[in-house]
């Protein structure tokens, strides 16, 4: 892959990964409630996942997806299903996750492996990815050239700048974390939070496959 076209494809992907989705959500409210360095694990969850999802269209399951309908349906149901749980639980919630003391003390605790697990299962759940990586790939792919480099340079560099980019975005949740410590602050994050979590669930049902 030649130097022009990677910036390109970084572009595309840096403009792509910044707009706001489950992955940033999750990366602010495990910030908030369990602090920054607790989101290096869901981070490198959710890009491992995307690796896997990237493996997954490289493949071909994208075509697949596309021509299936059972197949696209059900992956949707489950990314879809698994959204709103998120988002109801959230919204639920009774507990000020900005508080101070929840991080050693209050609200549930949750090991560096179930937030690696979480992370990987928001990615490989989204249906959405594997179709925007199977048309945005051939986009930026030489024919002339063994592909295999260039599905790995490319995978190499949403991952890294989706890591960054969450990352980010939990740093800037942990900066304003002293103003959502009132608890009428925190009860409403909980509220706008849970309802973009089932928001971004219900819109994932609305997702048509390329068939339809």
């Amino acid at each position: 892959m030649d130097s022009s076209r990677w910036m390109v494809y970084a572009l595309v992907a840096l403009i792509s990964i910044l707009s706001p989705g489950p992955a940033v959500l999750l990366a602010i409210s495990n910030s908030v409630q369990f602090g920054l360095r607790r989101v290096v694990f869901s981070s490198l969850g959710n890009v491992i996942g995307v690796m896997l999802v990237s493996g997954l269209a490289m493949i071909g399951l994208g075509a697949l997806l596309k021509s299936s309908a059972l197949l696209f349906a059900a992956l949707k149901l489950i990314g879809a299903g698994y959204l709103i749980f998120l988002g109801f639980r959230q919204w639920k919630s009774k507990s000020n996750v900005f508080d101070r003391t929840s991080d050693v003390t209050g609200g549930p605790q949750r090991t560096n492996r179930q937030l690696f697990a979480q992370g990987v299962m928001l990615a490989l759940t989204n249906p959405k990815a594997i179709l925007f990586f199977t048309a945005l790939f051939p986009q930026f792919l030489d024919s002339g050239r063994s592909l295999l480099p260039q599905f790995s340079i490319m995978t190499a560099t949403f991952m890294t700048i989706s890591f960054g980019s969450l990352m980010m975005y939990g740093f800037l949740a942990r900066t304003t974390r002293k103003w959502f410590s009132v608890p009428r602050h925190a009860s409403w994050f909980n509220r706008v939070s849970g309802g973009l979590f089932m928001l971004l669930g219900i819109g994932l049902l609305r997702l048509k496959n390329a068939r339809s």
